[in-house]
């Protein structure tokens, strides 16, 4: 099977796993150039991630903007790559909830290496043959903003993030959605 594999690091020649949020060192692959596309650019440093994707009930992919313009700033003027590999499918493992990724355990060797010079200008052409559906900021509803920020508050209450503020991904959640960091924070200030 064809898997991909999105970096912002060039010249990779075997890819490696590496520890990322989920306890255990994997790469992470996708059946899905686009997917992988969107793991070019990260609003956040490593070993957290911030990627809102997911999948209408068709199964087309979509990107959803949590505030305005998020696409164009995390990705315009940046470089990326989007590795391709050959694997066994008994050689990865799916991901939960994401249909199309797959995990290894072992270094991959590289087959080809697609090179993006502005992730943003590639993902708007990709949108634009419909390869999948920008959701942008301007077109939520107040009830997914809200789904949206309740699962934002439960992602950062699990990995106990009132522990450590510095981090990443808190940061990134409170510049960006303050009020979700607030109500948080009042939370845990009454446990």
């Amino acid at each position: 099977m064809i898997l991909y594999h999105g970096s912002n690091t060039f010249g990779i020649k075997t890819l490696e796993p590496h520890l990322a949020d989920h306890e255990k060192p994997y790469i992470y692959m996708s059946t899905l150039e686009i997917v992988a596309g969107f793991y070019m650019v990260n609003a956040v440093e490593r070993p957290y991630y911030w990627f809102p994707y997911g999948f209408d009930k068709n199964g087309a992919v979509e990107y959803d903007e949590l505030y305005p313009n998020a696409l164009k700033e995390v990705s315009e003027g940046k470089s990326g790559c989007i590795y391709v590999v050959e694997a066994d499918e008994k050689d990865v493992l799916p991901f939960k909830n994401i249909p199309c990724a797959r995990l290894a355990t072992v270094p991959m060797e590289v087959k080809d290496c697609i090179e993006i010079y502005d992730c943003y200008e590639w993902l708007l052409e990709q949108e634009k043959l419909g390869v999948f559906r920008l959701n942008r900021f301007e077109e939520k509803s107040e009830k997914e903003m809200q789904w949206w920020r309740k699962t934002i508050l439960e992602y950062i209450d699990r990995k106990g993030m009132i522990e450590t503020p510095d981090c990443s991904y808190a940061r990134f959640v409170k510049e960006k959605f303050p009020a979700v960091w607030e109500d948080y924070e009042k939370i845990c200030s009454k446990r």
